[in-house]
């Protein structure tokens, strides 16, 4: 059972820890940069438009969400107990990822996309199953034990490997919602819906092996001191090194009562439960909009047919 009281107990970190005002300052300087190239800049590039109010507030939503996975003590959390960890992949890699398509304009997105190195990049979304694969692929390893026991004793490889996933999830996301590529060049709808679909069921033997492990599986959410040794990722060692010394932490247990092997099974329900809620939605919007371009196709080859035929009419008229 995890307690509201034990968890309320990680003030003891302070302030930097439990708010991080440096990853503040980054989302507000992402935040005062993207409305200077979407509010200002726009006419400097190709095809530039002004800002719609829908793009500014999915963007501005998707900062505060990434703040609140990153910087507010969800992040502080997630090194504490497993359950926070996956909630911060889900929302993170599984809805801010996809977002970033309606709230970045396509114009930026298409100049982005045709940087010299950008582009050699994105040629690999042009076969869909490679980004999937690479995806779930590489979320796979991150989650192995030892691996994810390695990365969370550095700082840089953690944020380095956090950033490659979020890369990952941007391409995977791309052959579905992009607005760069011409429309003959996208997946239909079908596909659209059987690729989400297969994005869920390669998530669901990571989330399977977490969920059904009948031990504790990595030591930096069970082992003193290399859950200590992974709270140097986000407490200032000064603070951390003084709680230590006055001997008022040992290990993860002092802010829960839930056993790891239970919280352990409940991070990997979290990702699972959240993931099916994100793609319900993606799969009812992929779905509606496809329903929508399928009657403008109908109501458009209609409309060709009526003028053909009013124009052969009008020739069989006149040549009669």
């Amino acid at each position: 059972m995890i307690s509201l009281e034990n968890i309320s107990s990680i003030s003891i970190f302070g302030f930097v820890a439990n708010w991080s005002p440096y990853f503040f300052l980054f989302t507000v300087l992402l935040t005062v940069f993207y409305f200077l190239i979407t509010k200002k800049w726009y006419r400097n590039f190709e095809g530039g438009r002004p800002l719609r109010v829908k793009e500014g507030t999915v963007f501005v939503t998707s900062m505060v969400l990434l703040y609140g996975m990153y910087g507010a003590p969800v992040d502080i959390l997630s090194h504490i107990l497993f359950s926070f960890h996956m909630l911060q992949m889900a929302v993170v890699f599984l809805l801010i990822a996809p977002l970033m398509f309606y709230a970045v304009p396509e114009y930026v997105w298409k100049a982005f996309v045709n940087l010299p190195v950008v582009k050699q990049i994105f040629m690999i979304t042009r076969k869909p199953l490679v980004t999937l694969i690479l995806f779930n692929g590489v979320f796979s390893i991150y989650h192995l034990p030892v691996v994810l026991d390695f990365l969370k004793q550095s700082g840089a490889l953690h944020s380095a490997f956090n950033a490659l996933l979020f890369l990952l999830a941007i391409l995977m996301f791309y052959p579905v919602f992009n607005k760069v590529e011409p429309r003959e060049n996208h997946m239909g709808g079908l596909f659209k819906m059987l690729y989400v679909f297969g994005i869920g069921a390669l998530l669901t033997p990571a989330c399977g092996l977490i969920i059904f492990a009948g031990t504790p599986l990595y030591e930096t959410y069970t082992d003193g001191d290399a859950w200590l040794s992974a709270m140097e990722l986000c407490v200032p060692s000064g603070v951390l090194d003084g709680l230590r010394g006055q001997g008022l932490i040992s290990g993860p247990e002092y802010f829960t009562d839930t056993t790891p092997v239970m919280d352990q099974q409940t991070g990997g329900i979290i990702m699972k439960v959240l993931q099916e809620v994100f793609f319900g939605f993606m799969l009812g919007f992929i779905f509606f909009k496809w329903f929508k371009e399928e009657r403008m196709d109908e109501e458009e080859t209609t409309r060709r047919s009526v003028e053909n035929a009013r124009i052969q009419k009008e020739l069989f008229n006149q040549y009669r």
